[in-house]
């Protein structure tokens, strides 16, 4: 296995646990997603009041297409760039967006045409934002920190997330779209000065070499190509939420409709999927395993054992699948992000990035199309069973692998 290039360490991080630098960052950045999930529920709750359900659905996913299309770019940037630099302008320009669509609602009610400007303006914002901050990790902390870190953010950020969503409708009914447009831009404005005046890298990245963007591009799926390693972690990583997602965002309410569960059952099963995921991230940091791709793979075959019980069995034993599917998703997204982050040649890391993102924004909605389609052309369990199969064959291959059955961020 080819070993990417350790980046330059020009200032020696304290250890993690006394690291406040770090931990404040995962504190603002948990800030953030809450702020990002209030904010989605004042789009879509405006969105319904103006037109309809369906607009609503429609207007939450218009960030998708140009986010996809721009992801590759800002992977590109990430790769080149400082990341700081970008992470700044991009979110300057999101309190921008915020500030306008505020501005715009006090001064007239809102119309289609500003809620769905929001929306892609913040996904072609985040095309550019997320390559770059993907890099974040493995500038601030020791490679064998990555799997804390990961723990320690991804624990927060779910629970900056649950925080967020349970004050969105409160806000959304009191302030309306403009409050919590100002709510979100606060958010920002706070990671933009944390960013400015306290977040330091440790350790510096190798950076692209200056060349157009296409080229860019191709260089990097070039580099998937002659890579081995690096190319099963991508398509790995790509694929992980493909089968899941379906599961869990149509399966699971396909189910209480036939077995006349109601509403509650659905709200039950997503409540105990973010308390196992939450749960499993946190685990890491406690109960870190000595080989980390082999443990997060090996928990990923069990998640597809898991979606395939979905389909089967009373509402306590969907219960129980939805629970062990949210700890094996907490558990190994820790494990796997932190392997990709310091396997991944650092020259690369944001356009990898890119590639595995756009996994979800260019396959999510054909996986979602395809469980219904299965679901309604055979019995429920049956979509269950072969996405819950897929996803075990997937995970099996890298666990194929003698390279990924060692690899261990401890020796790194």
């Amino acid at each position: 296995m080819s070993v990417a290039p350790e980046p330059v360490q020009v200032q020696e991080p304290p250890p993690f646990r006394r690291d406040h630098r770090v931990h404040a960052w995962i504190a603002v950045k948990a800030a953030s997603d809450a702020g990002d999930a209030l904010w989605t529920i004042a789009l879509a709750w405006t969105a319904v009041q103006i037109a309809s359900p369906a607009i609503a659905g429609f207007v939450i996913a218009a960030g998708t297409v140009p986010r996809a299309a721009v992801l590759l770019f800002g992977g590109v940037i990430a790769d080149r760039s400082d990341a700081r630099r970008v992470m700044m302008l991009f979110t300057i320009l999101r309190v921008g967006v915020l500030g306008a669509v505020s501005l715009w609602v006090l001064a007239a009610p809102p119309t289609l045409a500003v809620l769905l400007f929001a929306a892609i303006a913040f996904g072609v914002c985040d095309a550019f934002y997320e390559p770059s901050a993907g890099t974040v990790a493995r500038q601030l902390v020791r490679t064998s920190d990555l799997p804390s870190y990961g723990a320690l953010a991804q624990t927060a950020s779910r629970l900056g997330t649950m925080a967020g969503a349970a004050l969105g409708g409160l806000l959304v009914a009191v302030t309306g779209l403009a409050g919590s447009a100002a709510a979100n831009a606060m958010t920002f404005t706070v990671v933009f000065a944390f960013i400015a005046l306290w977040l330091r890298p440790r350790f510096l990245l190798p950076r692209a070499h200056r060349e157009s963007a296409l080229r860019g591009i191709a260089r990097g799926f070039g580099h998937l190509r002659t890579h081995r390693t690096t190319r099963t972690l991508v398509l790995a990583l790509s694929g992980l939420n493909l089968a899941v997602g379906p599961a869990v965002g149509i399966g699971l309410v396909l189910r209480a409709q036939d077995e006349g569960w109601g509403a509650p059952a659905v709200g039950l099963f997503e409540a105990l999927l973010g308390a196992g995921a939450a749960l499993g991230a946190v685990s890491v940091a406690r109960w870190r395993p000595r080989l980390e791709a082999r443990a997060g793979f090996g928990a990923l075959v069990v998640q597809g054992a898991g979606i395939a019980a979905l389909g089967w069995g009373p509402v306590w034993t969907v219960a129980a699948s939805a629970f062990v599917i949210g700890v094996t998703a907490g558990y190994a997204s820790v494990l796997l992000s932190a392997t990709f982050s310091a396997t991944v040649d650092a020259a690369f890391l944001g356009r990898m990035g890119s590639i595995t993102r756009l996994g979800d924004d260019c396959l999510m909605p054909l996986a979602m199309a395809g469980f219904g389609m299965l679901a309604s052309a055979t019995a429920v369990w049956v979509p269950f069973a072969v996405f819950g199969a897929a996803m075990m064959g997937l995970m099996i291959l890298p666990l194929s692998t003698p390279e990924f059955r060692r690899l261990s961020l401890a020796r790194r």
